[in-house]
């Protein structure tokens, strides 16, 4: 008998602490990716912090309430940047910050949507941030928003759950947000990484040395989190156009019958973000004789989200012999397709550090070229490049397809000598006409790629499948490793798993508390009664104290 009484005690006592388990068991799991951490000439900015242990809160607070014990959570719909504000100015001191993305994205993210201008509202204020608390990004799910309302409700009195205020009412849940992940350590030396294609021109008798075209596009991105800039209109835009036009001289150079008496040098840059460092470490590797043989540069920044209107910047003044025919050679087929071509001269101060166009990086080394973008003016230092709001519907198939056309065609009929006669190169239905599932899937997987250079290796997935796709349509390629620039310094642990954890709050440890301890109280009584009798409990219960006890 006192056998089985003592299994069935052990049970339940075996019950009572798996409850107490479940109760402090994660309620989800799920990815979460930190804001960017940089210095820029030493000052810094970012989450400072990668590690999260906190319960977790959700806005609105009462005022004056202490939340350096608390993360956070901000949904992106319901975002108060007024709120956010106060978090960023250190107005108010976190314990952490998480942001809530909503879970259809690419839905969200569209141009006629708030969320785009939400999200790129965020992305200006947080990279020019120093905060000194872990802050992460999640993708709203099904776990998230079952746990969401849970954390709302426990909120309702406006002050949030902590170690020592983790609700007191019996049955009241708190929710702690947890991260375990080592402090960020800098990256030691980040390497960018150019890729050159060469596809030769026809020499004729007695030519020593054909004239070059460049066509450029920077293929990396920067955004508030690494692992979520994908860039699909800065630069993947530019990276594709890049592409389909190598693809469509490869046929016309692979025939000598259609060669052209132009070399084209096709190159995807890296360090696009960083005042286009890797541009610049690229053109110092040239060989001179390439680098004189430029006649002009075609650089191709965010081309795919517009609809009538592109800019062509340039340095040198539009009356330069060069960017006047580059100019009126694009103006013509815009016409064609309905759409114009502006023009915006900036001269360059070589004394200042700030590049704000890739075409910059050549005059600065006296060749002639220019860009092409739907932006009429530069954007600022590690603005527009491939963030948060930049996602595959931002981009329009059908301008990166009029974008193809119009550059293909301008340097086709430049290259043949067809300028200003209306001669289709490129005719649609004919064997040189743009194949818009090649777009599609190139822009598909760029718009799944994030290409934030810091963090890509020397033989990144991406680095490789570029290289291989210019190798398909060039005669040559070549690759160039680079140190990114002094000037900014990188920090690891971008992407790490958020568990949150469901904590029972401390009346509920009381009671618990208590209920064990009389449960111990009478599982001793029984058993002493079923062991030795009643009388000889209540000889313990009555026993006179020892004289050891006397005697203090």
């Amino acid at each position: 008998m006192v056998m089985s009484l003592t299994t069935y005690s052990i049970l339940v006592l075996v019950l009572v602490l798996a409850v107490c388990v479940e109760l402090g068991d994660a309620a989800t799991a799920v990815d979460a990716y930190r804001l960017i951490q940089y210095d820029l000439d030493g000052a810094p900015y970012g989450s400072r912090l990668a590690a999260l242990n906190h319960f977790a809160g959700v806005a609105p607070f009462a005022s004056g309430v202490d939340l350096s014990r608390t993360a956070v959570i901000l949904p992106l719909r319901d975002l108060n940047f007024t709120l956010l504000h106060e978090f960023i100015t250190g107005k108010q001191q976190l314990g952490g910050l998480l942001f809530l993305l909503p879970q259809d994205t690419d839905n969200a993210r569209k141009d006629t949507g708030p969320i785009r201008t939400i999200l790129s509202k965020l992305e200006h204020l947080l990279i020019h941030a120093n905060l000194p608390y872990p802050v992460y990004f999640a993708h709203e799910d099904d776990k998230i928003n079952e746990v969401l309302p849970d954390v709302q409700r426990g909120d309702g009195t406006g002050q949030p759950a902590s170690a020592t205020t983790g609700g007191l009412e019996l049955m009241t849940h708190s929710f702690k947000l947890v991260v375990s992940t080592s402090e960020p350590k800098k990256l030691s030396s980040p390497t960018i990484t150019n890729i050159q294609g060469w596809l030769p021109g026809l020499k004729g008798d007695g030519t020593s040395q054909l004239p070059t075209i460049a066509v450029v596009a920077s293929y990396d991105t920067f955004g508030a989190a690494p692992e979520l800039s994908v860039g699909s209109d800065s630069n993947g835009s530019g990276v594709v156009v890049l592409l389909e036009i190598a693809r469509l001289f490869s046929r016309l150079y692979s025939n000598p019958n259609t060669r052209g008496r132009y070399n084209l040098l096709f190159g995807l840059t890296s360090g696009g973000p960083y005042n286009y460092d890797g541009t610049m470490k690229w053109l110092r590797n040239f060989d001179q004789r390439i680098r004189e043989s430029i006649e002009f540069a075609i650089c191709l920044n965010s081309v795919g989200s517009w609809d009538n209107e592109l800019w062509l910047h340039v340095s040198k003044p539009p009356e330069n012999v060069y960017i006047r025919q580059v100019y009126e050679s694009l103006a013509d087929v815009a016409k064609e397709l309905d759409v114009t071509i502006g023009i915006k001269h900036k001269k360059i101060n070589i004394s200042n550090s700030r590049v704000a166009w890739e075409h910059e990086q050549f005059s600065r080394v006296r060749v002639t070229a220019l860009t092409l973008s739907e932006l009429s003016v530069a954007p600022e230092l590690l603005h527009n490049t491939g963030g948060l709001s930049d996602s595959r519907d931002s981009v329009d198939d059908t301008a990166i397809q009029k974008s193809i056309k119009l550059v293909a065609e301008s340097l086709g009929r430049h290259i043949y000598g067809y300028h200003g006669r209306n001669v289709q190169i490129f005719a649609d239905n004919s064997s040189l006409a743009l194949n818009p599932f090649y777009v599609k899937s190139w822009l598909d997987l760029l718009s799944q790629t994030p290409r934030v250079a810091p963090f890509l290796s020397k033989n990144d997935a991406i680095v490789s499948a570029l290289k291989k796709e210019l190798a398909d349509h060039t005669d040559e390629v070549n690759v160039y490793h680079e140190t990114i620039d002094g000037m900014f310094t990188f920090y690891d642990s971008t992407r790490s798993t958020l568990s949150i954890y469901q904590v029972t709050s401390v009346g509920f440890d009381f009671v618990m508390l208590a209920i064990i301890g009389l449960y111990l109280i009478v599982l001793f009584t029984v058993l002493v009664i079923a062991t030795r009798g009643f009388d000889e409990l209540l000889l313990m219960i009555r026993r006179p104290p020892t004289r050891k006890s006397k005697a203090a």
